[in-house]
C-alpha cells in the first residue's frame, strides 16, 4: 500500500480526528476485524467494538466509525476519524485509493480458465514489470479491498481474477479495480444456484461491459457459444476476439500436442507468431491467446510473449500427467469441474491416450442449486460424445452422468461408486500399463483429491 498519513487520510473522507495523531501513518486496510492481521492498519466499522483486548496486539490501529465508544479514550496508540457513515467514507476511501494509479489493471472472468490465464498474463508481464495480483485462486470478494491496497508507487501493472459466485459480483469487484481491459474467457453453467438460470449467469458474466465502464479493451472469446449471446451493444470501446476462426484479431491455427504443452501459431495483423503453451489442451491454446492478446495491448510484443509463455509454469491438479499404478497413465485434473472443463479435459483424455485403454473417474459437479440433474445429464451427454472405455463416478449426483451416458448410447463399462475406496478396490484390477486414467472433480472434493493420489505410482 502507499503509505498515507491520517491528516490525509481525513481530508479525503471528511472526517474529524477525535483521538490520536494526525501523524500516524497507514500501511494497511481493513473493513472486518478479521482482516486486521498488522499494527498501522485503517479500520472502518459502523459498529460499536467490544473486544479491544483482541486488537492490542496491532495498534497503533486507525479506527474510521460513526460511533463514540469510551473505551477507545483509554487506548493508547489507538487514532480514532469520526465520520457521518463509515460504509459510505470505506467506499470515498477506495475511490481515492484506486484513483492514485493510472495504470493498466486486467479483469478476468469466466466458468474455466480464469486463475491460469490470470498466472499467463502476470507471468508475461512480470518479466519486466512489477505486476499485482490475486494470489493463486483466492477471488473472494472480501479479498478485493486487500488486492486493491497491493497496488504501491512502484506498480507498473494489475491482474485481478474476478469470480461470479452470484450476480453483482463482477460489478462489485470493478467498483475496487476499476479494470482498464477485460477478459471473459468462456461461459459453461456453473454457479446455477445463485445466478438460477443459465441466462442469468451469462448475464453475470457480462457484467464486465458495465465494469469496463462500457470502454477500455474487452478480450472475448469468439469461438464460446454463450460468450456470443452478451449483449455488446452499449459496449464503446475496443473488442478484441481470440479463437480460431479466420475473423479473430488473435487466431490460433495448426494446434499440435507436444511433450508437455502445445504448439500453435497466433495469426495477428497479417503475421504469423510461432507459440508453445505448457499444458494439454485447446482450451490451454484459448487461454494462451487471451493472455497474449492481454498483454501484446499493455505493450509486450508478441515474439517476448511467445518467448515468456513457454516458461509458463501451471498450477498442480490441472490436467497432470503422472505415472500410475499398475504402469498405468495417470491425468490428475482435480483442480475444479464444470461441463465447459470436463469436456476439454475428456478431450485431453482422447488425444494423450491414443491406442490406449481410457479410464475416466469423475466426482460431482457443484454450485448448481436445482440445476444439478440437468447439468449432469448433460456432462454424461459430453461423455457419450467424446466416448470413454471405462467410466467410474463417485458420489450420489455423478451417479445421474453416468446413468445418462448410458441412456444416450455410451458404449462402455460403467461403474457408480458412493466413496473412493470402492473405486481404488475396482481400479486396481482392471487397469495396466496399456490404460490411461482421467481423474476429475473438484479441489474441494476430499474423496476425489484422496483417490487421485492413491492412483499415482508410489516412488
Amino acid at each position: 500500500m502507499k503509505p498515507l498519513s491520517v491528516s490525509h487520510i481525513k481530508t479525503i473522507l471528511d472526517g474529524e480526528l477525535i483521538q490520536g495523531s494526525d501523524d500516524v501513518i497507514v500501511h494497511y486496510g481493513a473493513y472486518r476485524l478479521k482482516q486486521i492481521k498488522n499494527r498501522n492498519t485503517i479500520f472502518f466499522s459502523n459498529t460499536m467494538i467490544l473486544d479491544w483486548e483482541r486488537l492490542k496486539e496491532f495498534l497503533p490501529l486507525v479506527l474510521v466509525t460513526n460511533q463514540r465508544s469510551s473505551q477507545a479514550k483509554n487506548i493508547k496508540n489507538l487514532t480514532v476519524i469520526k465520520v457521518k457513515d463509515a460504509e459510505k467514507a470505506y467506499w470515498k476511501f477506495v475511490e481515492y485509493y484506486r484513483n492514485l494509479f493510472q495504470i493498466p489493471v486486467v479483469a478476468i472472468t469466466g466458468t474455466s480458465g480464469k486463475t491460469t490465464t490470470k498466472e499467463m498474463v502476470k507471468h508475461i508481464l512480470s518479466a519486466d514489470k512489477k505486476v499485482a495480483a490475486t494470489i493463486g485462486t483466492n477471488n473472494s470478494r472480501t479479498a478485493h479491498l486487500q488486492y486493491l491496497l497491493s497496488i504501491d508507487d512502484e506498480t507498473e501493472a494489475a491482474v485481478f481474477e474476478t469470480a461470479v459466485g452470484t450476480p453483482g459480483d463482477v460489478l462489485k469487484a470493478s467498483e475496487y479495480f476499476k479494470p482498464t481491459i477485460g477478459i471473459i474467457t468462456n461461459i459453461g453453467a456453473h454457479h446455477l444456484n445463485y445466478c438460477k438460470t443459465l441466462e442469468a449467469y451469462i448475464d453475470a458474466k457480462g457484467e464486465m461491459i458495465a465494469a469496463l465502464n462500457h470502454s477500455g479493451l474487452l478480450i472475448i472469446n469468439a469461438d464460446d457459444p454463450n460468450s456470443r449471446k452478451i449483449d455488446l451493444s452499449n459496449f464503446h470501446g475496443k473488442i478484441i476476439k481470440i479463437g480460431k476462426d479466420s475473423a479473430c484479431h488473435f487466431r490460433a491455427s495448426d494446434i499440435k500436442y507436444r511433450k508437455k504443452g502445445m504448439d500453435f501459431i497466433v495469426r495477428h495483423e497479417q503475421n504469423n507468431y510461432p507459440m508453445f503453451v505448457p499444458g494439454f489442451g485447446e482450451h490451454q491454446v484459448y487461454n494462451a491467446l487471451c493472455a497474449v492478446a492481454a498483454a501484446h495491448a499493455i505493450g509486450v510484443s508478441l515474439p517476448k510473449a511467445a518467448d515468456r509463455l513457454k516458461k509458463f509454469k501451471k498450477f498442480n491438479k490441472q490436467i497432470q500427467v503422472f505415472e500410475g499404478i499398475n504402469g498405468s497413465t495417470l491425468i490428475d485434473d482435480t483442480w475444479s469441474i464444470t461441463t465447459t472443463s470436463l469436456e476439454a479435459a475428456l478431450k485431453v483424455l482422447n488425444e494423450v491416450g491414443k491406442a490406449k485403454k481410457k479410464v475416466a473417474i469423475l466426482g460431482t459437479i457443484t454450485d448448481l442449486g436445482s440445476w444439478g440433474y440437468v447439468i449432469h445429464e448433460q456432462a454424461g451427454e459430453l461423455i457419450h460424445q467424446n466416448g470413454v472405455d471405462v467410466l467410474v463416478t463417485i458420489g450420489f449426483h455423478a451417479r445421474i452422468m453416468a446413468e445418462h451416458a448410458v441412456k444416450s448410447g455410451l458404449n462402455a463399462q460403467v461403474y457408480t461408486f458412493n466413496n473412493s475406496p470402492l473405486a481404488y478396490d475396482l481400479l486396481t484390477k482392471i487397469v495396466d500399463e496399456n490404460t490411461i486414467i482421467l481423474i476429475k472433480g473438484d479441489m474441494y472434493s476430499k474423496p476425489i483429491i484422496e483417490l487421485a493420489f492413491k492412483l499415482r505410482k508410489k516412488k
